[in-house]
């Protein structure tokens, strides 16, 4: 049976993206979540290279993992430099971990033009600190930098890193495509000729700038490497490194790898979103496996397809790794599409002339600009609309919206501010209400007049309040005609919702997204009263 070791460098390498900056909490935390997802090594940063690294390993002297074995990264001694005078080894004996990962160049280029140095210099380099470190008890990795460039352009010195890193001691060399650009047969091709040359088991390290390190990292697993490392969410410089989330499902799903447990498998969707929000990113949606679009189904074939076949058009079951699947509905929708939504979602299922009446109020619309694929609360209100008996819990009679621009008094200066002033009539209960409001602008003016009127029927509507507002221009080339959709994401502390309108009017389109959140939200809370 094929044994692949899972080697994760988010902390170091993963950390290296632009716009992440990992706190030594972050950091520690992202381990335990590591260690229960299964992860043989962690690589937790280069110890010495800054104060916030040297913190963190001083700080996991007291951190438990079940699992995991802590690495730190370094680099060979810096050429000229005797090992015991180089610092960044003593640091990596400070740090107190048993495994380090050492980085030396493969690639003559780099030895010459970067380090400035002789080859024969950068294979002593290799050997003195290799052979120092395991002197001092530790085990070594040596990453074999930009070693598919050098197997490109010099073989021989290339190969001869590798057995050099073997022969001072190292216990696995891992051959890095640090540029990303290698393809998959090259990948395959350098690993089998390694193997011909190397004692030692081998590694793969891969950069994502080709889209290829998910593909790179299973080639070399084919061709005999038996450690992949590799980012949670693909996390790393340029265009990022190898996925480890989607490395870890294809190693064990598709290729029959056990590199995980089932349990941590179903872990996977949990921690990929876990350390998305402690590196302050947005979690991607496309994200294969862990996203949230990864099991979407839009199209009414597709949709029509999973209900009577789950795998009709899914290659796995997304709770293996802890994610599900989620239909969204648009003009592309098929009956299956509404019966699967309203199901899923609490809501009276719509039969015969319902559903057609569904259909195509989605069908008319989307082709007015409204959008239900990222607003199912209103997509919820025309389902439930179409159920003979519902009654909505205020309807509108009519608003309007003034925006005046006021000169402030002159003792204020010469400033001018504009005022907004919605006035609205609305219907509960055969009751008509009239009132205004002002407000920041004239959606909040509406929102706040809306409000005022039906607060006197629904006094727990203070807790919803709307976080944010979107606007897109659907035709850009009508000018100031152009179709226009709005979209509102509100909150009630609990859960988020979001509503579309659409228009040409830019207030008509707010209008229609406000009231629809209002009333998602009223009939909601209606809906729980009754249970």
């Amino acid at each position: 049976m094929i044994t692949v070791q899972l080697y994760d460098t988010t902390l170091r390498d993963g950390a290296q993206k632009e716009g992440i900056s990992l706190s030594v909490e972050d950091k520690l935390k992202i381990c335990q979540k590591l260690d229960e997802l299964g992860i043989d090594f962690i690589e937790g940063g280069q110890p010495g290279s800054n104060p916030k690294d040297t913190e963190f390993f001083a700080r996991t002297q007291n951190l438990r993992l079940t699992h995991s074995t802590l690495v730190a990264f370094g680099s060979t001694r810096r050429a000229g430099c005797r090992v015991e005078e180089d610092l960044n080894l003593q640091a990596l004996l400070e740090a107190k971990t048993k495994v380090v990962t050492i980085v030396g160049k493969a690639w003559d280029k780099q030895v010459t033009r970067v380090l400035e140095t002789t080859l024969e210099e950068n294979l002593s380099m290799i050997t003195d600190s290799i052979s120092y470190l395991r002197a001092k008890g530790l085990r070594v990795f040596f990453d074999a930098e930009h070693f598919f460039d050098g197997y490109k352009d010099d073989t021989k010195y290339a190969l001869q890193v590798v057995t050099t890193a073997a022969k001072a001691g190292a216990e696995y060399v891992i051959l890095c495509d640090t540029n990303g650009g290698t393809l998959p047969q090259q990948i395959a091709e350098a690993v089998k000729a390694v193997q011909k040359a190397s004692p030692v088991p081998l590694g793969i390290h891969t950069h994502n700038d080709a889209e290829l390190a998910v593909a790179n990292s299973l080639a070399a697993v084919e061709a005999g490497v038996i450690q992949i490392q590799g980012t949670m969410n693909g996390y790393g410089e340029r265009c990022g490194n190898a996925n480890l989330c989607s490395i870890i499902p294809n190693l064990k799903l598709k290729m029959g790898i056990d590199c995980v447990t089932d349990e941590q498998l179903n872990k996977l969707s949990d921690v990929s979103r876990y350390v998305s929000e402690l590196a302050n990113m947005p979690h991607y949606n496309r994200l294969p496996y862990v996203g949230d679009d990864s099991f979407t189904h839009k199209g009414g074939i597709h949709v029509s397809g999973l209900m009577k076949w789950k795998d009709s058009y899914q290659h796995i079951n997304p709770s293996l790794v802890g994610n599900r699947p989620h239909v969204v509905v648009s003009e592309l929708a098929g009956k299956g599409s509404i019966i699967f939504k309203a199901k899923e979602r609490g809501l009276p299922v719509p039969k015969g002339k319902e559903i057609e009446e569904v259909l195509k109020q989605i069908k008319l619309l989307e082709k007015q600009g409204f959008q239900y694929d990222v607003a199912e609360a209103s997509l919820d209100l025309l389902i439930r609309r179409a159920q003979p008996d519902y009654r909505p819990p205020f309807e509108l009679v009519d608003f309007m919206v003034v925006v005046e621009k006021r000169r402030r008094p002159p003792t204020r200066g010469n400033q001018e501010e504009t005022l907004s002033e919605a006035t609205i009539k609305v219907k509960v209960d055969n009751r008509i209400v009239h009132t205004a409001a002002e407000g920041d602008g004239p959606v909040n003016a509406l929102d706040q007049a809306l409000r005022k009127a039906l607060l006197q029927f629904y006094p727990d509507l203070t807790v919803v309040e709307l976080i944010d507002y979107k606007v897109r221009i659907l035709e850009e080339t009508a000018g100031t005609a152009s179709q226009i959709r709005v979209l509102i994401e509100s909150s009630d502390g609990k859960e988020n919702w979001r509503t579309v309108g659409s228009s040409t009017n830019i207030i008509e389109a707010s209008w229609l997204a406000v009231a629809d959140s209002i009333e998602y939200w009223l009939t909601k809370q209606a809906g729980k009263e009754k249970d």
